[in-house]
């Protein structure tokens, strides 16, 4: 099992989370974090739904941005911070769901760069089904606080 660089990296991932409007704007929350991997969670909102009724693909494409970012933080040096360098989402199925889940987790980890993953999950009466994935490199910056 891969283990945290910082020890503190868990405590100050859910600070810098907590600090976001987005994620708080959106109703969006940690439902868990291991090293490398981040797992948030969002109820159904129709505020932030598109034209057809389903989840806007920005809102959950913001989600699965911030759980590979903080994804990527869990594994950064201490002092780091995260950033997003790019990232390619893909949607497979309209995001409709009574509520969704965002995993984000490493491919590899480097001292500047990291690789992850992301998948949106649709939950609908006790079934799940995974509507988009997203591929990220995050960076590590330091200096910003």
């Amino acid at each position: 099992m891969t283990e945290f660089r910082n020890p503190d990296a868990v405590a100050k991932m859910r600070a810098d989370f907590a600090r976001q409007g987005a994620m708080s704007a959106m109703g969006i929350s940690v439902a868990d974090v291991v090293p490398g991997r981040v797992v948030l969670e969002m109820p159904f909102n129709p505020d932030f739904t598109q034209h057809h009724g389903f989840m806007h693909a920005g809102v959950i494409t913001t989600a699965m941005d911030s759980a590979c970012g903080f994804a990527a933080f869990t594994l950064m040096e201490e002092g780091a911070e995260v950033l997003t360098v790019e990232f390619k989402s893909t949607f497979m199925s309209p995001a409709a769901g009574d509520h969704f889940r965002f995993e984000g987790e490493i491919v590899k980890s480097g001292r500047t760069l990291t690789f992850t993953q992301g998948r949106a999950i649709a939950i609908k009466d006790g079934t799940e089904k995974t509507i988009a994935m997203l591929t990220a490199t995050m960076m590590a910056v330091r200096g910003l606080t």
